[in-house]
């Protein structure tokens, strides 16, 4: 799906300090206190998970191996789109990079990405099986499934490719033995997603457990996907 510009080394353009501006550390604060908020709702542990925000041509993504605790608006790394692995800033960006850099590639829509290891997600995802219909709140994601990806190794240019082709138009998708991902035209909206993600998997798994679960129907599910986009703060973001 589309040209990957992400497949180069990392390389650091600018290692020393620079400044930032007052609406670039305030879209860095925003992301350190969502990126904190992952261990807080109990999506991910220790330095696991990761999120990105889009910035004009580029995008600010957290460290590599960092505790979110500690982290400071300099922390953050600073990606061109176009860049293969070029960055900005102190630390190394996340191991993830190449899947959120492609992502905002092909997604000119999406603003955000979070990435984490949610418990339920991450199960659903070792059994290699989407998410159904069980709830009607899936509609929030853009239609009546969550795919879920085959397994590649983190970090690899293979998983940023079968996450971009799983996800498509939709805004969460499973990663094989890995994960989940959810997308936003906000930080506040991709995080909204995660949570919602993970309870859709926690859902989905126990009434597996319980019996055969309802699945709703497509036609139900796109007709929620339209109410979703006059519903609430996402109806001004034109989100569904």
């Amino acid at each position: 799906m589309g040209v990957f510009a992400s497949r180069g080394p990392l390389v650091n353009r600018a290692s020393q300090c620079y400044l930032l501006s007052m609406q670039d550390i305030e879209l860095r604060q925003q992301l350190i206190a969502q990126a904190r908020s992952l261990t807080t709702l109990g999506l991910t542990q220790g330095t696991s998970g990761n999120l990105s925000a889009r910035v004009g041509d580029a995008m600010l993504i957290t460290p590599s191996g960092v505790a979110y605790e500690t982290l400071t608006p300099a922390s953050l790394a600073l990606m061109p789109l176009d860049g293969g692995g070029a960055f900005e800033g102190p630390l190394k960006p996340s191991s993830e990079w190449r899947f959120h850099l492609d992502i905002l590639r092909a997604r000119p829509d999406v603003r955000a990405v979070v990435h984490a290891h949610s418990t339920y997600a991450t199960v659903l995802s070792i059994l290699r099986r989407p998410i159904k219909a069980v709830h009607y709140m899936i509609a929030a994601f853009g239609g009546p499934e969550i795919a879920c990806t085959d397994y590649a190794p983190f970090g690899t240019q293979e998983l940023s490719e079968l996450v971009v082709e799983g996800l498509g138009p939709r805004h969460g998708v499973l990663l094989g033995n890995h994960g989940m991902i959810a997308t936003g035209a906000t930080l506040e909206q991709a995080m909204h997603r995660a949570v919602e993600l993970e309870t859709l998997a926690r859902q989905s798994y126990l009434a597996g457990l319980a019996g055969a679960p309802v699945i709703l129907p497509d036609d139900e599910i796109m007709r929620c996907v339209e109410r979703f986009k006059s519903y609430g703060p996402q109806a001004q973001e034109g989100e569904a």
